[in-house]
């Protein structure tokens, strides 16, 4: 049984015992009955606009997931590569004076110095080769 029907039914029930809606006890049954009755068309009105929200969240859902597709476009390249990529070429340097961690490439680190894109402080690298071959090692 829903609330709508719940609450008709418990006016067929006052109308059925003929409350006296002139005594005190009648008042505040009969009121009571009006209010649970506002209540319902409250709840009634909430539920079809979560009802109706729900519909559009699904649209923007279904939309942003089409978007997603184009955007990003899965086919077009492979995570595996992408990570191989990083973990190669790509080193991590914290800024001394902000703290930011900045990524940087083999030809940045060359340059020996750069500025923190954050806070602008003048960071300079002294990149030395971690293999095992003499000091004219170019890598």
């Amino acid at each position: 049984m829903t609330i709508s029907e719940k609450i008709s039914y418990i006016k067929g029930l006052a109308e059925g015992l003929a409350l006296d809606t002139e005594t005190k006890e009648g008042k505040v049954l009969s009121a009571i009955i009006d209010l649970l009755d506002d209540m319902v068309d409250e709840i009634d009105a909430i539920d079809e606009a979560c009802a109706e929200i729900g519909e559009q969240l699904d649209a923007v859902d279904e939309d942003l997931s089409l978007l997603e597709d184009d955007f990003y476009a899965e086919d077009d390249y492979d995570d595996d590569e992408d990570d191989d990529y990083y973990d190669d070429d790509v080193y991590e340097v914290e800024c001394p004076n902000c703290n930011d961690i900045i990524y940087l490439d083999e030809s940045m680190l060359e340059e020996e110095e750069m500025a923190c894109p954050n806070c602008g402080t003048r960071l300079e690298f002294e990149f030395e080769c971690d293999c095992d071959c003499d000091d004219s090692c170019d890598k």
